[in-house]
């Protein structure tokens, strides 16, 4: 899912000076949810998060990726979190 998600969003939100961490999805309580993990050189505070989310939402609007009904979850990667681990 990461791969698929970095080819559709990243380009979209380099200007914000963002890209793709990871992509999963998880399913909690029968709520299924899209959680995109951003990363940048910089730290990612709460209005950059806002911004790539006005972004990102209609991408995958359009990119139909998940049938039904989902939760889309955008969040930042802590910085010194190693997704390897």
């Amino acid at each position: 899912m990461t791969e698929t998600v970095k080819k559709l969003v990243d380009s979209a939100i380099c200007d914000l000076g963002l890209f793709v961490s990871e992509a999963y999805i998880s399913k909690e309580e029968n709520i299924t949810s899209l959680n995109i993990i951003l990363d940048s050189e910089d730290i990612i505070d709460l209005d950059l998060i806002t911004e790539a989310s006005r972004i990102i939402n209609p991408i995958m609007d359009e990119a139909d990726l998940i049938e039904g009904e989902y939760v889309l979850d955008i969040s930042s990667k802590e910085k010194g979190e190693d997704s390897n681990e």
